[in-house]
């Protein structure tokens, strides 16, 4: 099950991302999304779960809660949506 965890503090690493979810069950895999041009993290990221449970785990322990002065936000990930061409 992949997740959203969004209003992170902008100081947090993959690491502490990791620590974070880790109580709640195994992680597939977890990316922190940062800018491209200064490498600062956007505030928020993408958990991958080992399963359904897990990530429902993850949201209820998560979601609501506070985390270095910020409240979380821990939702299931909508799916991309395609785009169209770029127009100039």
């Amino acid at each position: 099950m992949k997740l959203f965890i969004g209003s992170l503090p902008y100081s947090i690493t993959e690491a502490e991302l990791t620590d974070l979810c880790t109580p709640f069950g195994s992680i597939v895999s977890a990316k922190l999304v940062v800018d491209q041009f200064s490498g600062q993290s956007k505030g928020f990221a993408f958990i991958e779960m080992a399963s359904r449970s897990e990530g429902h785990k993850v949201m209820e322990g998560l979601n609501g809660t506070e985390y270095k002065h910020r409240t979380l936000v821990c939702n299931e990930a909508k799916p991309l949506k395609k785009k169209g061409p770029r127009r100039h």
